[in-house]
């Protein structure tokens, strides 16, 4: 028990050296910044429309089951 907290304390001084933070990225163009502050309404309306466009695949599929069912019967 007593090897855990010094295992503990020598894991967080070495976390805490003194390594300079890496390099960031350049910052985001504004319009890009625009964007990502409507990211979630975005989303939404890009999940809604997957889900119209699936909506809409079944019902062709659907339509055109039918369509060879009834070319059989006949």
């Amino acid at each position: 028990m007593t090897i855990a907290p010094a295992l503990l304390c020598a894991l967080t001084l070495a976390a805490c050296s003194d390594k300079p933070p890496p390099a960031q990225s350049t910052p985001a163009p504004a319009a890009t910044s625009a964007q990502t502050s409507n990211a979630p309404w975005s989303a939404i309306k890009q999940d809604e429309q997957r889900a119209k466009d699936v909506a809409k695949q079944a019902n062709q599929a659907q339509d055109n089951e039918q369509q060879q069912i009834q070319q059989q019967t006949q």
